[in-house]
């Protein structure tokens, strides 16, 4: 679940700012003192997110003749252990940029088209209740209009009961479909997640096998993720980033995914790197074709988004960055490349234990302006290190 103003408030236990993990490739020269550092303001930005009572930033940035990658704060709040630049979270949803994938090379495998109806396709589907023919292309793009699954859970303060179970693509669906679809929303751009928990669905349809298994066989693997995985973590692991949000003021760990394990929205744990790896395998064209990297990435009604891609302006080139980003209570997330795939950039925020929104609506919009702050930092980042020297 995602949990709004744009209030940063300082975390009532003391942030101990740890620096941990700062690597260079080794034909990589590290900036030397005559010479600007090109991650400075990157890390004078991260400092702020840690001054204002972030648990940890974990970040690594890509480019053609190297790596550098650091993290700062602690794991856990519990052994305080450092983080250090390797550590898996929660990549909320960065998750339907991987899934968007898959979708696709369904496409190049010519078992669905893009415009093609989903109704009679996806098991459970007319349950929704869907207003006309539905396509693939609207579900990859938030333009079918439907209902978003989390609306149909309890709103109570108390949020752990709604996410100790897990929702489940089939009960996802079934949520969703006690909410009216308006029709008139059909073809404009409406964020839900459902759509992809149905495009998951539709995935293990034509694949014959598990959503799972299909990411790990032909996503996760073929890729190089090592790290990545869609399931239920076991929240004592090592090298775990920890989540935390406060209830009637009390800090939770809300680290035990649980609710969002298995979910083609926003159920991926990975790290940094592996983002980085899959947004360069994916605009190498290492992924799919070139057709439907092309189709992935083409204006749509609602521009800024394509097939579970975020644009961005790119400072070194006529054509955008592409971004996946994830919001979760707990966790913040943006994964950036350029579109010729040569340079990357990956960022992952451990949020200050907060009220979710439903005890403290200001909560969401304070998370939101968090994801955007990553997306800027790292495009700033980015801008650095591809303008051409002076």
């Amino acid at each position: 679940m995602s949990t709004n103003r744009p209030v940063w408030r300082r975390a009532v236990f003391a942030a101990v700012l740890a620096v941990t993990g700062c690597t260079y490739t080794p034909d990589e020269p590290a900036p030397s003192p005559s010479s600007p550092n090109p991650f400075g303001s990157l890390e004078n930005q991260v400092k702020l997110f840690m001054n204002d009572g972030a648990v940890a930033t974990v970040v690594q940035v890509k480019w053609p003749e190297g790596e550098w990658s650091k993290a700062f704060g602690m794991r856990d709040l519990e052994t305080r252990t450092p983080a250090q630049p390797t550590d898996r979270v929660q990549i909320a949803s960065v998750t339907k940029t991987m899934t968007a994938v898959a979708v696709l090379k369904l496409v190049d495998d010519h078992l669905i088209g893009l415009d093609d109806p989903v109704n009679d396709v996806i098991p459970g589907f007319t349950a929704l209740k869907p207003p006309g023919p539905i396509t693939v292309r609207q579900l990859l793009s938030h333009t079918s209009g439907m209902p978003e699954a989390n609306d149909a859970l309890p709103r109570d303060v108390d949020f752990r009961p709604s996410v100790s179970r897990t929702m489940t693509m089939e009960r996802g669906l079934q949520l969703a479909g006690t909410l009216p679809w308006d029709g008139s929303s059909v073809g404009s751009f409406r964020y839900s997640n459902t759509n992809y928990l149905a495009l998951g669905l539709l995935i293990q349809e034509l694949r014959h096998k598990p959503f799972t298994s299909v990411m790990r066989e032909e996503i996760f693997g073929p890729l190089g993720l090592k790290s990545t995985t869609l399931d239920h973590l076991d929240p004592l692991e090592s090298g775990l980033l920890h989540g935390y949000v406060t209830l009637r003021g009390e800090r939770i760990d809300t680290t035990d995914n649980i609710f969002s394990a298995g979910s083609p929205a926003v159920g991926a744990v990975s790290t940094v790197e592996d983002m980085n790896h899959f947004m360069a395998a994916l605009f190498q064209g290492r992924a799919i074709s070139a057709a439907s990297l092309g189709a992935m990435t083409a204006k749509t009604v609602f521009s800024p988004y394509g097939l579970g891609l975020w644009e961005h302006a790119d400072g070194c080139s006529a054509q955008p960055r592409y971004a996946g980003r994830g919001l979760f209570w707990d966790y913040q997330t943006v994964a950036v490349s350029s579109s010729d795939g040569r340079y990357q950039a990956a960022m992952t925020v451990t949020t200050p234990p907060l009220p979710t929104e439903l005890e403290d609506e200001s909560t969401q919009n304070m998370r939101e302006l968090l994801v955007g702050q990553i997306e800027s930092t790292l495009n700033e980042a980015l801008d650095r290190l591809c303008a051409p020297a002076k």
